[in-house]
């Protein structure tokens, strides 16, 4: 069997997929860490120095295609596995028992993928598409920090990005953990340590993904400045919304 029919197999495709989602893992822990500089209290400086090392240097610059090509990859592959696996079982069962046998998060990966994948377009198009074109034809890089400060003004605009975060949760949940069974990784010793591990990645990670837009939503309507008790009404009233 040679390389081309072996990741063309069900099986090499979910090697594949695997790897691009270990990858994956990797790249939301550094984007965290970075976008995580947005909470110090320095206007941005912090943040927008690292998003500047990250956007100028080259090394940085290369692994980025290849990130990109490995999402988009990882993206098509997850959909094209749930269809083929959907026309196999056209034909239902009598009975099924679909909830006993996985959770439902697990039965709607393409779903939540599909959604995941659209987040990442407006995200790009928001913010990592107008940069670098700023950088290769206009006046250099853009200010990062006060995009996000512009764009989580709207409501609607911060709606979207948290609901793409628990999206990212709920895949997160599932995908961490089969990414490691796929290469055998989660044997009987350390399967328990890597779902707790996959677990508090899951929801860690989005958790500082969404409160980021809610920070800055938080800042444009002045909540900071109110008083607790006040800043307090206005949290229960957006969580009614």
């Amino acid at each position: 069997m040679n390389w081309k029919t072996a990741f063309s197999t069900n099986i090499g495709k979910k090697l594949i997929m695997g790897a691009t989602g270990i990858f994956l893992v990797i790249f939301l822990l550094v984007h965290c860490y970075i976008n995580a500089q947005v909470f110090f209290n320095d206007g941005g400086a912090r943040f927008n120095e690292l998003a500047h090392f990250m956007g100028t240097n080259p090394v940085i610059r290369t692994v980025e295609i290849g990130l990109f090509v490995f999402l988009f990859w990882h993206a098509i592959l997850g959909m094209r596995l749930y269809f083929k696996n959907k026309a196999r079982r056209s034909v239902g069962y009598a009975v099924t028992a679909r909830s006993q046998n996985s959770n439902w998060y697990s039965r709607s990966m393409a779903i939540l993928g599909t959604l995941i994948l659209l987040f990442l377009i407006i995200h790009l198009r928001n913010f990592w598409g107008p940069n670098r074109y700023s950088q290769t034809f206009g006046s250099g890089e853009r200010d990062l920090f006060s995009d996000m400060a512009e764009h989580f003004s709207n409501i609607f605009v911060v709606l979207v990005y948290v609901a793409g975060c628990v999206a990212l949760a709920w895949h997160l949940v599932h995908g961490f953990f089969s990414a490691f069974q796929t290469f055998g990784l989660a044997t009987h010793r350390y399967k328990g340590i890597i779902k707790n591990v996959g677990i508090a990645f899951s929801i860690i990670i989005p958790l500082i993904f969404a409160l980021m837009p809610l920070w800055f939503y938080a800042g444009a309507q002045g909540w900071f400045d109110m008083h607790p008790s006040v800043f307090m009404e206005h949290m229960a009233a957006a969580a009614q919304f």
